[in-house]
């Protein structure tokens, strides 16, 4: 197979959707793998890297899109990007189609076959190509709300892990997963007073028995998260509906309960963001204030950190990128349940139930869609 990856060209994304190394794998089982000239460039990785283990490095993206079979991707292709698409092609990349309609609608019209990583799915009820992100994003968010709490930008002047004598941050992190996980203990280990709020009593008995006496958890209501947003000098927004656009947990009127200058990082923007007042922005100019509070909501996080990003997300795509390229999209689906979740889109109709559901499209199932 042809396999062709472009650069990243959503603002602030350094990540490449493919390493020197995943693109050595697939050449060595006889696949040809074309890079656009300084795709890696932003994740330390550079044109001869490519070349020496035997990719062909070409000088535009309108190449690469034309010559490939499969084009693999970081970031959702941009408007200018989908319209290089044609049928047939396999795009296997983050999609996010459930907040995005004129994503849909030009992937849709394309006629290619698109292939989400975050709706691939695995044994234990995970999504193996989302958690390392989610792990970076996680990580990030205390790190990028502690910034935000700075006076200099905009913030209550709050240190997370307060000093001798003067008490520490209180941080709300909603959502008990990958995301919220990972986030409790970063926030935890800058010495915050952490709490996290999840409905899953199974999960909030994990995070118990694991982390019991590095950050407190409770049982997540409406109620629960109103009284706590009250005292919060942090909220990290960590829900994920797989899929499906994110629920708004917190609401306009309730900013009005918060201390002034607090933070809110929404880490599910991608998905349409958990807060009502959320909307998307860049590393260029990541903060943003409603009504005295600042809002953190960058909605490609892991690019900040392009070099840890790239190689965490490359070594969970590549066994499945490998098994596109090595049996075809069909028959590498159809030996595989979790990569046939992650089909979204196959010649002009959607396959996923969540992004049909938020955008109001008639979506067919993709074990249909295989048979197309």
């Amino acid at each position: 197979m042809l396999i062709g990856c472009p650069k990243e060209i959503k603002p602030q994304e350094f990540r490449v959707g493919l390493t020197p190394n995943a693109a050595g794998e697939a050449i060595a089982r006889g696949h040809k793998v074309i890079v656009e000239t300084n795709a890696g460039a932003g994740a330390g990785f550079t044109d001869d890297d490519y070349r020496a283990i035997g990719a062909e490095v070409l000088g535009t993206a309108e190449e690469i899109f034309a010559k490939a079979e499969m084009i693999v991707k970081v970031k959702e292709p941009q408007a200018v990007e989908r319209k290089m698409l044609r049928e047939g092609q396999l795009l296997f990349t983050y999609l996010h189609l459930a907040p995005d309609p004129e994503q849909t609608k030009d992937l849709l019209a394309s006629g290619c076959t698109a292939i989400a990583y975050e709706t691939v799915t695995d044994d234990r009820g995970g999504l193996p190509l989302l958690a390392p992100m989610s792990e970076v994003a996680g990580r990030l968010a205390p790190q990028v709300g502690a910034w935000t709490l700075q006076k200099a930008n905009g913030g209550r002047g709050v240190l997370m892990g307060g000093v001798p004598g003067v008490g520490p941050a209180k941080v709300v992190v909603i959502g008990g997963g990958v995301v919220g996980t990972h986030a409790a203990k970063i926030a935890a280990g800058m010495g915050a007073d952490v709490t996290v709020l999840d409905r899953s009593l199974p999960r909030l008995r994990y995070l118990d028995d694991v982390f019991g006496g590095t950050f407190k958890n409770q049982y997540s209501t409406a109620g629960a998260t109103a009284e706590l947003i009250q005292t919060a000098d942090l909220v990290v927004g960590a829900v994920l509906i797989p899929g499906a656009e994110a629920p708004k947990l917190i609401s306009r009127e309730q900013l009005s309960t918060m201390k002034p200058g607090a933070a809110l990082v929404d880490v599910a923007i991608d998905q349409g963001g958990c807060f009502e007042t959320s909307r998307a922005t860049t590393h260029a100019d990541p903060v943003y204030e409603v009504d005295g509070i600042m809002h953190y909501c960058v909605a490609n996080m892991p690019g900040a950190v392009a070099r840890t990003s790239t190689l965490a997300l490359g070594n969970a795509t590549l066994p499945f990128m490998l098994s596109l390229a090595d049996k075809g999209w069909r028959q590498a689906c159809e030996d595989d349940a979790h990569l046939l979740n992650g089909l979204n889109v196959h010649a002009g109709e959607l396959t996923y139930y969540a992004v049909g559901k938020a955008l109001g499209i008639d979506v067919i199932s993709p074990a249909l869609a295989l048979k197309k």
